[in-house]
């Protein structure tokens, strides 16, 4: 995080009456510094392919799986049919499939009616969906 996102979030913390029970910390997604299995969910929100380090956004996935409890939760939105970065939908299940998840589904927020119709574009949020489940 650099300072003034660091800043924003701690502010943020603070308005919602929370700052006692968070802590944040700076980190890559394609190396967590968290111990396997450490949490009982996971949430990513448009990370995943803006993530430079990492030229197979799957293996972010992975990570991000990785410190997720068995049994817990995850919820993962990004350009998920954005072939040229993620490959093709089944593809993509399988290899979530393959990494030992319970369960996933991707739901297709592309032609939702929350996204303005200038923000459809395929290289915009016209490839947007959610991967979501438990390991």
């Amino acid at each position: 995080m650099d300072w003034l996102s660091s800043y924003v979030c701690e502010s943020n913390a603070e308005i919602s009456s929370v700052r006692d029970r968070v802590a944040f910390q700076k980190a890559t997604a394609s190396s967590l510094p968290f111990d396997d299995e450490s949490f009982d969910a996971a949430v990513s929100n448009l990370t995943f392919h803006e993530v430079r380090n990492v030229r197979d956004k799957r293996l972010l996935i992975k990570e991000a799986l990785r410190v997720v409890k068995k049994g817990g939760e995850f919820a993962f939105q990004d350009l998920f049919l954005w072939k040229q970065v993620y490959g093709d939908m089944d593809s993509l299940l399988d290899a979530i499939r393959s990494w030992g998840v319970e369960s996933v589904e991707f739901t297709d927020t592309s032609g939702s009616p929350f996204i303005p119709k200038a923000l459809k574009l395929p290289f915009m949020l016209g490839t947007i969906g959610v991967l979501h489940g438990t390991k």
